[in-house]
């Protein structure tokens, strides 16, 4: 496949990453969504109520297949840096779409935990890390930019799908939703990202971002901006990542803050269906959680390429755990709309800052090992606020004690990244450097 790429690469005319980023593009408006609880909050109700299953036990899947995916995270992040992002890309958007098939025909709640989960978990873990990993290894400079256009495809997927979601619901059933969803998944995500997902683009011979960064005199190595060049770069090990303050302050703050993101988003149209509004009403919360994230992605892009990350993270944070507050109160769809587009708001910095920190401060030569430990704390943090938020709906009759506390809690998490400065070149012992294919 390597002269596959090499031969596609050359006779592309322009940079050969935007080619990447268009493949990451796919999978984050397809494959990633699919399994998103955007997504599965639409069936929520639907199929709860068909088989009986409680908050708690249609909950317990989103967070079991976020414990699967914290533990598998640590093992597909070498395997990223090793052989590049394709073959995980393309398998796991295979997986995906082959568990939304199936999904369509469970009638168990053991059924519906043997096939979501693993769905669930390459979702939460190897095409989070495929395609921000491989958009990453590509962008230097145009870094933030890079990874913005890529979360506007995944908040337009997220944006669409609960909508198509119901229509499909509304008119055929929940069943062919999800049969409809896992076919298109794989008939437009699987053969292309195999095919042509290069790792880095030094493996091809070409430079990062097409050889148009030029270092900056002066500003070799500095930590108080972002690197703008390979040059520029401080490359860490995982050991030296691990022995900076940074890094146990960045895996901090992915828990606190995705504990908010799936914990308020898997629940918000059950929490506004409890309070009498139609499902068909209630959605627009959903699908406007995800489509605010569309212009969430370019600001904070835009803000991320003149504002140190830790003020990017502590602001993303507190917008975050402000539309959580406002979710809390809300008792009618206009006061959830403006809490869901908060919130929405605040989780596009945490995609863009989550994605773009750590490529940043550590490098790319290891970035998938890094950046997995980094996803296996978000992974958490998704994994438990999803049934925390359950179980207290099901014992207490209602969602705003839980999304109350998640807000508290990653405001003041929020407030300390201010102290997560960028360890310099000397934490890595000099680093090292990514040398090109001759």
């Amino acid at each position: 496949m390597r002269a596959l790429q090499t031969r596609t690469a050359r006779a592309t005319p322009f940079y050969y990453g935007w080619i990447i980023l268009g493949l990451s593009g796919i999978a984050s408006y397809s494959s990633r969504p699919l399994m998103s609880v955007a997504v599965l909050t639409v069936f929520f109700i639907p199929m709860s109520e068909q088989f009986g299953w409680t908050r708690a036990e249609f909950a317990g899947a989103v967070s079991l297949g976020g414990v699967v995916g914290a533990f598998a995270a640590p093992l597909v992040g070498p395997v990223l840096d090793r052989y590049g992002a394709g073959m995980v890309v393309g398998i796991s958007t295979g997986i995906a779409g082959v568990c939304a098939v199936i999904l369509g025909a469970v009638t168990q709640i053991w059924q519906f935990y043997l096939v979501y989960v693993p769905g669930r978990m390459v979702f939460s873990s190897p095409l989070e890390l495929g395609t921000s990993v491989a958009v990453s290894n590509w962008f230097i400079r145009r870094r933030p930019f890079a990874l913005a256009l890529n979360h506007v495809s995944q908040g337009s997927g997220l944006a669409i799908m609960p909508l198509v979601v119901q229509a499909i619901t509304g008119a055929w059933g929940w069943e062919t939703a999800w049969h409809a969803l896992g076919i298109w998944t794989v008939a437009i995500g699987v053969v292309p990202a195999i095919l042509l997902m290069a790792r880095r683009p030094e493996d091809l011979g070409i430079e990062p971002d097409g050889g148009s960064g030029t270092p900056h005199a002066g500003s070799h190595g500095s930590s108080r901006r972002r690197p703008q060049s390979a040059q520029e770069e401080i490359n860490f090990t995982l050991r030296q990542t691990m022995r900076t303050r940074a890094f146990w302050l960045m895996v901090l703050f992915s828990f606190a803050s995705f504990i908010v993101q799936a914990g308020v988003s898997l629940h918000q149209v059950p929490h506004f269906i409890d309070q009498g509004v139609p499902a068909s009403t209630a959605v627009w919360a959903a699908s406007t959680f995800a489509i605010s994230q569309v212009p969430a992605s370019i600001f904070w892009s835009a803000i991320s390429q003149r504002t140190a990350a830790r003020f990017v993270m502590l602001s993303s944070g507190l917008v975050v755990a402000c539309g959580a507050i406002t979710t809390a109160f809300a008792s009618e769809i206009a006061v959830g709309v403006l809490g869901a587009f908060i919130l929405g708001f605040g989780v596009g910095g945490l995609h863009i800052i989550g994605r773009l920190v750590w490529a940043d401060y550590f490098g790319r030569l290891h970035l998938g090992a890094i950046r997995a430990w980094g996803l296996a704390a978000q992974v958490g943090g998704q994994a438990l606020g999803p049934i925390a938020a359950g179980l207290a709906a099901d014992r207490v009759g209602t969602y705003q004690g839980a999304f109350l506390a998640f807000g508290i809690n990653l405001a003041m998490v929020s407030v300390l990244m201010i102290t997560a400065t960028r360890p310099g070149r000397e934490a890595a012992d000099g680093g090292q450097q990514i040398t090109a294919a001759r």
